[in-house]
Parts: C-alpha cells; sequence; structure tokens
C-alpha cells in the first residue's frame, strides 16, 4: 500500500537510538498483565485487584496545540478469575474510575477526535463490567475475547498511543491475537468502542491495531537490534443508525516502523543503554473532519535504564500528523482551539523516571517531563491568520502507587489418575 511504502522509505534513510517499549521503566507500573497460562494453576480460582492511585499534574504552555490539566484520581478493577484447563482462562470483575471532586463521568472515557460529547453520563465515578476469555492454543499464541491486555502493553509507540490514557481511560475489550517467541512479538486486536441498534443517535465506532516486533538478533548477542511495526485504525461509521444526526464515515490511520537497539552493559548494577527511531504517517482514509488528509512524522530517542532509575531525550519532527490516539503534544492540530494548525512542529523530550516495587503485587514510581516545542508558524482559520511560530516548554509531572495482587482462594480438584 501507499502509506506503508512512505513508512519504509522514511525508515530506510534514517538512523537512531532508544530503549524498547517492554524497557520503559514506567512498565513496572504498568504493564503487569501477563497472557501467558501457567499449566500447574488448572482449577484455581483467585481474587485479583489490579488499580492504580495517580496524580499527574501537566503543566503545558504550548496553548495553541493543547491546553494544561491535573489528573488526581484512582482507578479499581477487582476480578475473579478460574481456569477450568490448562490452556483456558476467564475473569470476569469490574473496572471502576474516580477522579477528586468530580461527580459526573462521560460514558465514553477516550478522545474523540471529531469533538463529539457524550450523550450520557454516570454519577458519583464511572464503571464498566470485565469479562476476558483467554484461550492459549499454542504455546506461543493466545486468542482473547472479551477485555483485552491492551493499552501500553501493545507497545505502541507515543505518537501512536499517548501512555497517559492508562490512568484515564476504559479497559479496551473485543478480541485479540497474541504470537511470542524469540524472533517475533506479534498482537493484533480489535477494541469495539461503540455498539449501536436500529435508530441509535450515534455511531458504530471500533479501533483495528497490530504491534508486531521483529528480533533478528540472538539471545547470546551482546547487543539485541529489532524492527517495530504498527498500525492504529479508527472508524466511525455503521448501518444500523439511519436516523443518526451525523452520517459521515469516517475513518483515520496511524502506522510506524522503525529499527531499534538494546545493549546490557556487563556492570554491578543493572544498566541498560538503547535507542531507537520511527518514521510515523498519517492518513484520513475517509471523513473531511480532520484538517489535514495524509502526514508524517520523525521520532528519534536515546534512553538509559540504571537500577530503579530511567533517563531519556528524544526528537521529534511533524509535517501535517495528526494522532489518533497518541499525545496531542505530537500533533500539528491543536486540541484547544478551533481551526488552529501547527506548520512542521518538532519537539525536544526529556524524561527522567523512577519506579520501584514495594513488595509482590505493589509497585509505585514518579515520573518528570520536560519538552521544548517550536513551529515554524502556526495557522488561525477562524481568523484568517498565519502567525510567527514561537519556542515554548513544557513541564509535567506524575506520581503513581499501582497495586495488582492476586490470592489464591481454592484449588477445586487435581489431575485424576486413569
Amino acid at each position: 500500500m501507499n502509506y506503508l511504502t512512505r513508512l519504509l522509505l522514511i525508515t530506510a534513510i534514517t538512523f537512531a537510538t532508544t530503549l524498547k517499549a517492554t524497557a520503559q521503566i514506567d512498565s513496572l507500573i504498568y504493564n503487569t498483565d501477563n497472557p501467558t497460562i501457567v499449566a500447574d494453576e488448572r482449577y484455581e480460582l483467585r481474587i485479583n485487584v489490579d488499580g492504580m492511585a495517580f496524580f499527574r499534574d501537566n503543566e503545558y504552555n504550548t496553548k495553541d496545540a493543547v491546553k494544561g490539566y491535573t489528573l488526581p484520581g484512582v482507578w479499581l478493577q477487582p476480578s475473579v478469575s478460574y481456569q477450568p484447563l490448562r490452556n483456558l482462562k476467564l475473569e470476569l470483575g469490574a473496572y471502576m474510575i474516580h477522579f477528586w471532586g468530580a461527580n459526573r463521568y462521560p460514558n465514553a472515557n477516550y478522545t474523540n477526535l471529531e469533538r463529539a460529547e457524550a450523550q450520557n453520563t454516570t454519577k458519583a465515578f464511572h464503571c464498566v463490567p470485565v469479562f476476558r476469555a483467554n484461550m492459549q492454543l499454542t504455546p506461543n499464541v493466545n486468542v482473547v475475547l472479551g477485555s483485552l491486555y491492551g493499552k501500553t502493553a501493545h507497545g505502541l509507540a507515543e505518537p501512536l498511543y499517548n501512555d497517559e490514557m492508562n490512568i484515564s481511560s476504559d479497559p479496551e475489550t473485543g478480541v485479540q491475537v497474541l504470537w511470542h517467541n524469540s524472533w517475533l512479538h506479534f498482537d493484533t486486536w480489535v477494541n469495539w468502542q461503540d455498539f449501536i441498534f436500529k435508530n441509535d443517535d450515534n455511531q458504530e465506532r471500533f479501533v483495528y491495531g497490530l504491534s508486531a516486533r521483529f528480533n533478528p538478533s540472538r539471545k547470546a548477542a551482546r547487543c539485541q537490534w529489532y524492527l517495530p511495526v504498527q498500525l492504529l485504525m479508527q472508524h466511525i461509521g455503521g448501518e444500523v443508525n439511519t436516523e443518526a444526526p451525523d452520517r459521515m464515515i469516517k475513518t483515520w490511520l496511524n502506522a510506524a516502523a522503525g529499527v531499534g537497539l538494546n545493549v546490557p552493559l556487563r556492570t554491578k548494577l543493572p544498566v541498560t543503554l538503547g535507542g531507537e527511531v520511527l518514521g510515523a504517517y498519517f492518513s484520513q482514509q475517509s471523513g473531511t473532519v480532520l484538517p489535514y488528509n495524509s502526514g508524517q512524522g520523525l521520532l528519534g530517542r536515546v534512553q538509559a535504564r540504571v537500577w530503579h532509575f530511567g533517563l531519556s531525550a528524544g526528537y521529534w519532527w511533524a509535517h501535517k500528523y495528526i494522532p489518533v490516539y497518541g499525545s496531542p503534544l505530537f500533533s500539528a492540530m491543536s486540541t484547544s482551539a478551533e481551526g488552529v494548525t501547527l506548520h512542521d512542529p518538532r519537539m525536544l523530550m526529556l524524561r527522567a523516571e523512577y519506579a520501584q516495587q514495594l513488595g509482590r503485587g505493589f509497585a509505585w514510581g514518579v515520573r518528570l517531563d520536560y519538552n521544548v516545542h517550536n513551529a515554524s508558524s502556526i495557522t488561525r482559520k477562524t481568523e484568517n491568520m498565519i502567525e510567527t511560530g514561537r519556542r515554548t516548554t513544557d513541564f509535567a509531572a506524575g506520581i503513581y502507587l499501582r497495586l495488582s495482587p492476586s490470592f489464591l482462594i481454592k484449588k477445586f480438584k487435581t489431575e485424576q489418575s486413569h
């Protein structure tokens, strides 16, 4: 396809370095779910508690692109799991989120690029059911129905997925296929966000994603290099809701590909150096909501992890690139002002992190981000104005407490010999 050709061209002419997503220090807080089913846990009934208390402050001075805000709150996902077979695990529970001081929540708690507001709200806190059927068909292949192993567990790059959605978005639901072996990590899924009945006022909405990571290096190699390929597509439409006020079909796509390197050092303290470069692509496949029909971006980052600390520095350049679910800081379109676009935005990114396990099932961490933005010019369509771009800085800080304990209630029976 045309967009894949562009991605390969961007990647082929550029090289830099950053740590792989699964090695980022904040993965200790975010990515605790493991899809692998343990055969010895057959017949076990467990209570699982997954949750996070958080306080994140985004002091954004880039008001032409995005406004600053604070996220103080907690989310909890208690569940009961049972493993009736060696290769099947079932889980039932609920996901609840509360922002301190809030008294109502939209029913759909995720990004809406077309600026649609939720028609219905819930009171006091937001709550949705959770059900997961995890089938391990082979030692390397899992098929998941219901609640997915999602969010940053997909390993998507920041221009494709904003990791802040780990603390603000609903669990992803639908179907997922995972394939992991020594040379390939493959994850593809459909996240069904909005189901509709006849004469519903809203439109059908779902996301398709793919995240593949090729690992040509041998495990014993001193330097581990890899090739990430990623895709995220949002579709809004549906053939059932003939009475919906907005019948426009909207499809947006983000994709990325690149090359990366990890170098573990032989030191007393665990030290890993590495880096990555990614070429990113945006396409408005259908609809006219967004100001651009296609765009590109380039991300390069170097990073070091020393013991519980992580340091990284990166640079982002974009031309008409709009992230579907990535951070708005990577966008050439403003999310805070109508009709404002940024020409060739650039961003220098610095990050410092610390994360530590307090005990089995409990971890805490802090993170600091400092970004410097610049753009060649800023266009204000509503005012018919073009301004010279100016340099601005952003600062963000967060502290997190992650809970993920699991308690064995009962092992109902064991294998009987024949």
